[in-house]
């Protein structure tokens, strides 16, 4: 029996890149296996299983080769982690520099190896909050969280919670790779010019790219039905977190409150990031919106501002007018559209 091999690939993707090269990449892969999932311009996970027999090679191999394929023909560079699960793929590859490679054998003796060690934040659905509890109770590795009895964690973080982080702690993800087209997104992304820790820069970045995607969106007269914040750092780890918008919106008042409130749950405690992105989800025409969002007093005058800023950037340029926070060291962001 083919033993599963699940491949997660971080492209290095060049400043400024053309809109169509995240699909250029996705058809070259699908020359490797008909399963591959893009999960956002610059990532994609592949199932390999049925295509090691067929190249006659291991995951290393074949996780090499793919590699080089992409250096090949479009000159981008890529981190890899090759893994039994979807999971255990994506946390090898949050490890990876570019032009690198983690496999993990699929092996019970291979996946503690790597698991035990490691912080139990970086667990899938391990938040701030429950870092800080499994922190209070002494849980720090995997291998911490994995010794503990299940029912002990479902009564520290919930039944549901407790039940899938003691699957997650041993290794055990089932998740398939969906080859479905993901809805349209549209993202911005930070880079600083050097590692930064100040938190006071990060949330000015983020502000940054706020105004630039809330502009792009209403410019293309679409809404967005959630955001994606992801911060590398400079160890080329990254952290990565999702929010559903109450409503879909296109205003960036609304986008950076929301990107606030996935950076805050971050809880970062002088982290040395290198770059942030933020991204835009499941796009649709703005005139599919259900109804109206429905805003409080608070946000009349800056919507109104907007408006007028956007009538100002049609006619004179995008770097005319933005806010106040940024007047001093804005530096606009690199947006790339998604297929």
């Amino acid at each position: 029996m083919t033993s599963r091999s699940i491949l997660h690939l971080r492209f290095d993707m060049p400043p400024g890149f053309d809109a169509e090269l995240p699909e250029q990449l996705r058809r070259l892969l699908e020359n490797i296996t008909p399963r591959v999932q893009m999960i956002e311009p610059d990532s994609v996970v592949l199932d390999l299983t049925g295509a090691l027999p067929y190249f006659h090679q291991d995951p290393r191999g074949l996780t090499e080769l793919i590699q080089l394929r992409i250096l090949a023909y479009f000159g981008v560079s890529s981190a890899a982690g090759a893994a039994p699960s979807r999971m255990l793929a994506a946390m090898a590859c949050a490890l990876t520099g570019p032009g690198r490679r983690l496999v993990i054998d699929d092996s019970p003796a291979a996946v503690r190896a790597f698991l035990r060690p490691r912080p139990a934040r970086e667990l899938p659905g391990v938040g701030a909050r429950a870092a800080a509890t499994l922190s209070d109770y002494g849980l720090h590795t995997v291998g911490d969280v994995a010794d503990v009895p299940q029912l002990t964690l479902q009564r520290l973080l919930g039944a549901r919670p407790g039940r899938t982080l003691h699957e997650h702690a041993h290794g055990h993800d089932t998740t398939a790779v969906d080859p479905t087209p993901t809805p349209a997104s549209m993202s911005s992304e930070h880079r600083f010019d050097r590692d930064e820790l100040d938190p006071a820069q990060h949330r000015r970045a983020l502000l940054a790219l706020a105004d630039d995607l809330g502009a792009r969106l209403r410019s293309s007269d679409q809404i967005a039905a959630g955001v994606t914040l992801t911060v590398r750092y400079a160890d080329a780890s990254s952290t990565r977190r999702s929010r559903t918008l109450p409503e879909p919106t296109q205003h960036t008042v609304l986008l950076a409150r929301t990107a606030y409130t996935l950076y805050d749950s971050l809880n970062l405690q002088r982290a040395r990031v290198r770059g942030i992105a933020l991204r835009a989800d499941a796009l649709r025409s703005d005139d599919r919106a259900s109804r109206q969002l429905t805003l409080d007093s608070s946000d009349d005058k800056p919507l109104a501002i907007e408006a007028v800023a956007d009538r100002a950037r049609a006619r004179y340029g995008h770097n005319l007018l933005y806010p106040a926070a940024l007047a001093v060291t804005r530096r606009p962001p690199t947006g790339v559209d998604a297929p």
